[in-house]
């Protein structure tokens, strides 16, 4: 079951052209990879903060189908899944919930995030510890 969360474009989100700067649609699903792990039960403070595992971001893409303008209100969803015992990518896909489009489910933007687990000391990959075991199962 993926992870869905209401998002409005905001003015910060745009360039001068008025449409979401290219890089900030990584933000946006930054902020639902957050939300997500705090619907989890994980609390981001001790996620961030802890010294037996760090969460690196090791790749980024994202497809821009249709312009988001500032005010656009969207449907951020997010799957993520394991790739092995320490890595694991999530998939983010935009929609549109403007209540003038025809098709509300219409994809506005993807994106895909891979992430690894590492020792912060040693800086070795290591194996997912329990709370991303638990997050993956909730939301792959």
């Amino acid at each position: 079951m993926s992870f869905c969360f209401d998002y409005t474009v905001q003015f910060r989100d745009t360039d001068a052209a008025g449409v979401v700067y290219f890089a900030n649609i990584i933000s946006i699903c930054h902020v639902g990879y957050e939300a997500s792990l705090i619907e989890s039960g994980i609390e981001l403070k001790t996620f961030v903060g802890n010294s037996e595992f760090a969460v690196p971001i090791t790749h980024v893409s994202a497809d821009f189908l249709r312009p988001l303008y500032c005010g656009d209100r969207v449907k951020v969803e997010l799957t993520p899944h394991a790739i092995d015992s320490c890595k694991f990518e999530i998939k983010h896909q935009i929609l549109s919930t403007d209540p003038q489009v025809a098709d509300r489910s219409l994809v506005l933007a993807t994106a895909t995030t891979k992430h690894v687990v590492i020792d912060p000391q040693t800086r070795k990959r290591r194996d997912f510890p329990e709370s991303i075991v638990r997050w993956l199962a909730q939301w792959s």
